[in-house]
């Protein structure tokens, strides 16, 4: 953890959920309108559901920003009953404090009813860095530490969750290099959905070959982006 996160806070969002600023970046985890409410939209209900509709047997996800773990845990959640394996690998430069992580009150929020989702989402924050964990028999997470422009990956992930700091906070992370590394990464037909929706970021997502379709946005944003590696 740097010396930036330990100043970091937490807040309550508009839906009862918390997020961090990022003091070092000067921007926030999540959306004031909703944590909770923001994720689900942007990369569960517009990223993963429709990929679920092919009943896949095995599903790979790469997260671009791990930050608090919310998608990280949505995901787990929405996987839990369902016989798909689940390999999810996410990519984070400045991790959370453990601390921070122990306070935040995403399981009691997605399901008060499930007592051993506390417990998973603290092990996601736990355990070792660059090591695969096998959380259940159908879920298995890998946490690399590090920054996006020191990797390269092959096509080998359905979906990205694309949850990097704004452009505003971080513009090397949404440049053409980058997204061709993200369109690098993907299966022919794989998805790769952000809440970013600015007209240079789409026309860049473009140039490198994706298909890219304008869906509407979460509490407080008109839009979201989804990008598509179409197949051969």
């Amino acid at each position: 953890m740097s010396d930036d996160a330990a100043n970091d806070e937490i807040f309550v969002t508009q839906d009862g959920s918390h997020s961090i600023t990022a003091s070092r970046f000067g921007v926030t985890y999540h959306s004031k309108y909703g944590a909770i409410t923001e994720s689900r939209h942007v990369f569960i209900q517009a990223g993963l559901y429709p990929l679920l509709l092919n009943t896949p047997a095995k599903l790979s996800i790469l997260e671009m920003g791990f930050g608090t773990g919310l998608n990280a845990l949505l995901t787990f959640h929405e996987m839990a009953n369902r016989p798909v394996e689940v390999y999810y690998e996410a990519i984070e430069g400045s991790p959370i404090s453990i601390p921070a992580a122990q306070s935040l009150n995403y399981p009691q929020l997605i399901d008060e009813n499930d007592a051993e989702l506390k417990a998973v989402f603290e092990q996601m924050h736990s355990m070792p860095w660059g090591e695969e964990v096998t959380l259940t028999t159908y879920f298995k997470l890998l946490k690399n530490l590090g920054n996006l422009e020191d990797l390269d990956f092959s096509p080998r992930f359905d979906l990205i969750y694309y949850d990097a700091f704004a452009p505003s906070a971080q513009p090397e992370l949404w440049t053409a290099p980058i997204m061709q590394k993200m369109y690098d990464a993907l299966r022919p037909g794989g998805v790769l959905v952000t809440y970013c929706a600015k007209g240079e970021f789409k026309r860049t997502l473009k140039a490198v070959g994706f298909t890219v379709e304008r869906m509407p946005g979460p509490p407080g944003k008109r839009e979201m982006t989804k990008a598509i590696k179409e197949r051969a």
